[in-house]
């Protein structure tokens, strides 16, 4: 048993309002260090915060721990406001780092739907792991396609990733990946973050709303 946010009992997913704070410089993804690594397509990583601060990727739980506490890695010199926003969230972090994901079609993407393994190791009492995403780039024809059951189309949401969208998923509970028709590659933070009366909080400052759902 973990504990879980009231947020997302219902669907999985909240969409939040957009972030308004400081602009994010297009300096601050394109200059990072990206490592050729696959998650629901054709994908490379910049890693920001690891499980002991090295450039890599693997899951915390090949170091024997949780995707928890997370730390900083030569890429967070390079953007500092990425980091700030990681901060102000102010809930234990895990995985932070911001994907490259090139291309595809509508059929790759659904292809592609998986679950993201959150809380291998995660002791039973603790916070239970999900996922927030701010888009960077301007993808105005993208849209996150998450499903309930994988096969059932019934059980879908798509949501529109405009740039400074804020989302947060429970992606262990539900398939999803981006459909990115492109024609530039897309960009986008992901933070893995324990729930927790800080993550909550959080997700109230920042105003949930239905809007961008299809």
């Amino acid at each position: 048993m973990h504990v879980k946010l009231d947020s997302l009992k219902e669907k999985g997913f909240a969409i939040l309002r957009d972030y308004d704070g400081p602009p994010v410089p297009k300096e601050e993804w394109e200059s990072l260090e990206y490592m050729d690594w696959k998650s629901g397509g054709d994908t490379n990583f910049a890693p920001i915060a690891s499980a002991f601060g090295e450039m890599e990727c693997r899951g915390f739980w090949d170091h024997g721990k949780a995707d928890k506490d997370g730390i900083w890695t030569q890429n967070a010199e390079k953007c500092p406001t990425l980091v700030q926003w990681t901060k102000n969230v102010g809930a234990n972090f895990g995985r932070v780092r911001i994907i490259k994901l090139n291309p595809n079609t509508e059929a790759e993407a659904i292809h592609n739907l998986h679950l993201d393994d959150n809380n291998r190791l995660n002791p039973d009492g603790e916070g239970w792991v999900v996922r927030v995403w701010l888009e960077l780039s301007n993808d105005p024809n993208t849209y996150m396609i998450l499903r309930e059951d994988k096969d059932d189309p019934s059980t879908e949401s798509r949501i529109s990733m405009l740039k400074n969208r804020q989302l947060i998923i429970d992606s262990q509970r539900l398939w999803h990946a981006a459909w990115h028709p492109g024609p530039e590659p897309r960009y986008a933070l992901i933070v893995s973050f324990e729930s927790s009366e800080a993550l909550h909080r959080w997700i109230e400052s920042q105003a949930p709303t239905t809007s961008g759902v299809r």
